[in-house]
């Protein structure tokens, strides 16, 4: 059955083909949404591999063209080729992943169906996430961007042990430093 599935899409294993140092390499994000009361409203969850840092986004539904906007505003905001990839699950709210890579020129990966470890940093990210500040039970729609950035915010002010003790904040500005 094709309904609500991609018909195609790129597969995580090449990513390692085209990039084969991204576990070494700044600018490879994992993705996903966080899926708010009633299942009717969402937020986007985004991290960074090397510097571990967490980005939520604000999104004004779970519709693909509402996740496609989001993601395009906040990318806008970057200099074109600072990210390289970014590797998402199969929801369908990731459909709309062509116009998000052609438009920033980033490529675009998914995760294999039923293999969250693919993607495990992002998964335990959002279990944080959901742990302080964007519970199960939470109606995400009221939410403000100011809101969603102040809950990544403490998280990436976190000094962690695999970081050398250095926050999530300091590690991607020191990488942004370096690209300057």
């Amino acid at each position: 059955e094709k309904r609500g599935k991609q018909a195609f899409r790129r597969d995580i294993r090449e990513r390692a083909e085209i990039y084969p140092e991204f576990e070494r390499e700044f600018g490879h994000l994992e993705g996903d949404t966080i899926v708010g009361k009633h299942h009717k409203s969402a937020v986007i969850t985004l991290v960074e591999k090397q510097s571990k840092a967490i980005i939520t986004l604000q999104t004004n539904g779970r519709k693909a063209s509402d996740i496609e906007q989001s993601l395009d505003r906040w990318l806008s905001q970057f200099p074109k080729h600072l990210f390289k990839s970014i590797t998402f699950d199969c929801g369908k709210e990731f459909s709309n992943w062509k116009t998000i890579s052609n438009q920033h020129d980033i490529d675009i990966f998914f995760a294999d169906p039923g293999c969250p470890g693919q993607r495990g940093l992002n998964e335990h990210s959002n279990g944080l996430l959901r742990h302080h500040g964007l519970p199960k039970q939470m109606d995400f729609n009221g939410l403000s961007q100011k809101y969603l950035s102040a809950i990544a915010d403490k998280r990436n002010r976190i000094p962690r042990k695999s970081l050398h003790y250095q926050t999530p904040y300091q590690v991607f500005l020191s990488y942004l430093k370096c690209l300057a």
